[in-house]
Formats: C-alpha cells, sequence, structure tokens
C-alpha cells in the first residue's frame, strides 16, 4: 500500500490515504465522481477485486485478468463532467491517459453509475471518439 504522504493516483493533488484509500478499504465513495477516481485509482494499482465490488452486477464480467493484459502505465485523469441525472443515477465524463508499449492511449468516456443501498457502482459507459 501506498505510504500516508504519497499523492492519490487518481490526481485528486490529495494524499492517498486522505483520498481513494477509505474506499479501496471498504467505506462507500460519497458520489459517482469519487467512485470514478477509485476506480480509476485501482486500475493504476492493480485492484481488480475492487473493481468487480464497484460494478454492477448487470454489467459487472466474471473475472477481469488485469494481469494477462499488456501492461499499462496511467497517466492520468481528467474528469470533465459529473452530472446527477437522476435520483440515484449520475454520469461522469473523463479522459484516462495511458502508455501501453511506449504508445500514447486515451480512453475517454461518459460513464453512467447507480447508486443502490448506498453504494455507488459503475453501471456501463460510451467511448468518446475524438
Amino acid at each position: 500500500m501506498k505510504p500516508q504522504t504519497a499523492h492519490c493516483p487518481c490526481h485528486s493533488g490529495l494524499a492517498y490515504r486522505q483520498c481513494c484509500a477509505r474506499w479501496h478499504e471498504g467505506e462507500a465513495a460519497p458520489s459517482a465522481e469519487a467512485l470514478m477516481r477509485s476506480r480509476y485509482a485501482a486500475y493504476v494499482l492493480g485492484l481488480e477485486d475492487y473493481l468487480l465490488k464497484t460494478w454492477h452486477p448487470s454489467t459487472r464480467p466474471s473475472v477481469l485478468r488485469l494481469a494477462d493484459e499488456q501492461p499499462a502505465k496511467w497517466l492520468g485523469l481528467d474528469i470533465l463532467r459529473h452530472e446527477n441525472t437522476g435520483e440515484d443515477l449520475a454520469e461522469v465524463e473523463f479522459v484516462a491517459r495511458y502508455k501501453v508499449n511506449g504508445k500514447a492511449e486515451k480512453l475517454h468516456e461518459a460513464s453512467r453509475f447507480v447508486c443502490q443501498a448506498g453504494q455507488w457502482l459503475y453501471l456501463d459507459g460510451d467511448f468518446i471518439e475524438a
């Protein structure tokens, strides 16, 4: 685990312990944006169990197998928009930048989230092509 003073991988500017660590350790994220940031940080840290736990059961894959994929070097996350679209629904548009085999890539997505029993879950998303 990261030390108390290390910056959070989600690029919030906060230390990991004051940011995404608490969500990774079981506390419910208070918003879809916080969950989005924590999921990005979980990809950076390789926390597959957390990613699956915070994925809605109706769209969740049975396994991720991140270790089987080409290793990505995550470079940054920009949240472009966070909007509540209903009482328990929200959408977060983001751009995640990374490198695979030295080639710069980006993932631009409008993700949908639902809050069930006080817990935000990733539902699905639409990729946005530049």
